[in-house]
């Protein structure tokens, strides 16, 4: 290459540029830039060249407001390596920058521009390295010299380096590469890309990149518009909030930082937020801790001056007065008088005497209810149970026997208190299929159910029994047909009257309505069958069932019933029940074996045997069982009679 021509032109610029009168006030008064000069020291490069590019950058240099807070300046060189002559925070006056690019060393090897540009990006660039953060705004400017063309690319590290924020400005001297340069350039690149190869043009150079560099003070030429302060920047301006506050949407305003609403204030009660920072405040009543950030209520107590009779009680909005136990707050709010009247007369409760405000009431353990003299106690409520009767409606009952047995309910019914409160009743009758006369629920007196009973209509066909208890299970004892809870301890009482062999299984539902905790009873009469009574009857099985209308047998039963249901009067084998439900139990069963002697006195057995063959058959029945039995067999136990009518015809 020939470079005396360009030498010449090197010397004689600078010839020049040292001539030219400086003003002395004449500096860059635009806002603050970050500069990084990176110059190429390849062997290409002659020395009076490089001395060119040095004196280049003093001069560039020497007319910016430099300092820790204007202009910052950093310098790297390259060839086949890259050099940091000194970085955006090593040095902040003219002078110290300029000693250090007079004592630059070239390196005088290839020409890795592309390298360069990436540590520019990677290193020179960053806050470490003294750059300003991004959200200051502060215009980041590389001034890439070069003299020949890049042995690296450049092209794709370039762009990464211009989308990161940094404009760089190309400058080629004589040799260098001009599309090397467009490649590296920032847009627009007239504005960005210069090739030196006449003292006019250098001369060029330095004037539009100083104007370019030191144009204006925006702020001072427009309205800015900037509530707090404006920034100024090559051809544009910004603006800025004081310490506190953030600039809003518009770019212009600012607000205030609410150093609360990030939620990491620690408060336990109130962040007050105020010009970017915080303090925590306590509810009334309480006061804020050392930590400044927990509160503590305030001891009213503490203070002596409560004149509570005996015990003072803090509260946030000062304290109030309590009375210790059997005293009451008199209206004073502060003296206490003993409550417990029943301590301080002759209150004559059965059970238990209890103290209100300005009298006393007696009460009863639970189950039993106070009597109308408002002292004593009635004793547990008569046979009161949740009670479903089953009555087999099939073909062979007979209508007239059917009648009978509707007496034999009501009979029952006469015989207990009927009301929401105690004995409830339900009805079912069942044939081939089952269906529900009235549920617990239905009826709340007697003479309701009675009457009831009497309408109800006689089914006919076959025996389902084992489908009639899986009804009960299911539907009957359930609390949306009236059952009382378990929880409420009311026996829950299952009646099953049946007069033959039932058509389908019953062992699986008779299972199931004693484990669910029904107390079944099996009544049976004619053709009845003993194993499927005992299958449907509970334990103690004896004790309830009864097979034919003998209920002579029957009368042992109560007795022995309550001896296993209540173990405070037996040998504690059973389940402990409360004393009234033991009670409700025995007065039911006592009551059901009552009208079963009756009906038996009556002889509705024989009527109900006749109804086996019906009419003139029924008669002539009843004769053979005389003319076998004999005299004396009225006399004796109808179990034989059982027996009999079990036996094959």
């Amino acid at each position: 290459m020939k470079l005396l021509p360009l030498a010449a032109l090197l010397l004689l610029v600078l010839t020049t540029l040292e001539a030219r009168p400086k003003p002395a006030a004449l500096k860059c008064r635009t806002g603050p830039l970050d500069i990084v000069f990176v110059i190429d020291s390849s062997r290409s490069v002659r020395p009076f060249e490089f001395e060119t590019m040095r004196r280049f950058m003093i001069d560039i240099i020497s007319n910016l407001d430099v300092g820790p807070n204007a202009t910052r300046v950093g310098v790297i060189q390259y060839s086949s390596q890259v050099q940091n002559i000194f970085s955006l925070k090593t040095f902040f006056t003219r002078a110290e920058m300029e000693r250090a690019i007079n004592s630059i060393v070239p390196l005088a090897q290839g020409t890795m521009t592309g390298l360069a540009i990436q540590y520019a990006m990677n290193v020179a660039f960053t806050v470490q390295e003294g750059a300003r953060p991004p959200h200051k705004k502060i215009p980041r400017i590389a001034i890439i010299v070069t003299d020949g063309r890049p042995q690296d690319r450049v092209s794709e590290v370039s762009a990464h380096a211009r989308n990161a924020g940094i404009e760089i400005y190309a400058v080629g001297i004589q040799r260098a590469d001009m599309n090397s340069l467009r490649a590296m350039a920032s847009p627009p690149l007239e504005e960005h890309v210069f090739l030196v190869e006449s003292f006019e043009l250098i001369q060029q150079f330095g004037k539009q990149f100083q104007d370019k560099l030191c144009g204006v003070d925006m702020c001072m030429e427009r309205d800015h518009g900037c509530q707090h302060s404006c920034v100024s920047t090559p051809g544009s301006f910004y603006c800025e909030c004081h310490p506190g506050y953030q600039l809003t949407m518009d770019g212009k305003t600012c607000s205030p930082i609410d150093a609360c609403a990030d939620g990491r204030h620690g408060c336990e009660h109130h962040c007050i937020s105020a010009r970017g920072t915080y303090s925590c405040h306590c509810r009334a009543g309480y006061r804020l801790n050392q930590d400044k950030r927990s509160c503590t209520m305030i001891d009213y107590c503490s203070f002596g001056n409560h004149s509570c009779q005996h015990d003072c009680v803090s509260i946030p909005a000062g304290h109030r007065c309590r009375c210790r136990d059997g005293f009451m707050l008199q209206h004073d709010g502060k003296s206490c008088r003993a409550i417990d009247l029943c301590n301080g007369v002759d209150h004559g409760c059965e059970f238990k005497c209890v103290s209100s405000e300005d009298s006393f009431h007696c009460v009863c353990p639970e189950g039993q209810q106070l009597q109308a003299d408002g002292k004593t106690c009635s004793k547990c409520g008569a046979g009161h149970v949740d009670l479903v009767m089953v009555i087999d409606g099939s073909k062979s009952v007979r209508p007239q026997n059917f009648e009978l047995v509707k007496q034999f309910v009501n009979r029952i019914v006469d015989l207990l208190e009927v009301s929401p409160d105690g004995t409830r009743v339900g009805l079912v009758q069942y044939s081939s299929r089952v269906r529900t006369e009235f549920p617990l629920n239905k009826y709340h007196s007697a003479e309701d159910i009675k009457a009831a009973v009497m309408r109800m209509e006689y089914m006919e066909k076959g025996t389902m029994t084992g489908l009639a208890l899986k009804h009960m299970v299911e539907h009957s004892f359930s609390e949306l047909e009236g059952a009382r809870p378990l929880s409420h301890n009311v026996p829950r009482i299952g009646l099953v009257f049946t007069d033959g062999r039932s058509q389908d299984d019953i062992s699986e539902w008779a299972q199931r309505a004693k484990e669910s905790g029904i107390v079944m009873f099996a009544v049976g009469v004619g053709k009845a069958v003993e194993e499927e009574l005992r299958a449907i009857a509970s334990e103690p099985v004896e004790q309830h069932f009864s097979y034919s209308a003998d209920f002579t047998t029957m009368t042992h039963l109560v007795e022995n019933f309550k001896l296993n249901i209540c173990p405070e009067e037996g040998r504690g084998e059973m389940e402990i029940r409360s004393p009234c439900e033991c009670e409700a139990l025995v007065q039911f069963q006592t009551n059901t074996v009552a009208i079963l002697q009756s009906l038996t006195e009556r002889n509705i057995l024989w009527v109900l045997m006749g109804s086996l063959g019906g009419g003139g058959e029924g008669a002539a029945s009843k004769s053979k069982l005389e003319e076998a039995w004999g005299p004396a067999a009225r006399k004796d136990s109808i179990l034989g009679a059982q027996s009999h009518l079990n036996s094959p015809r």
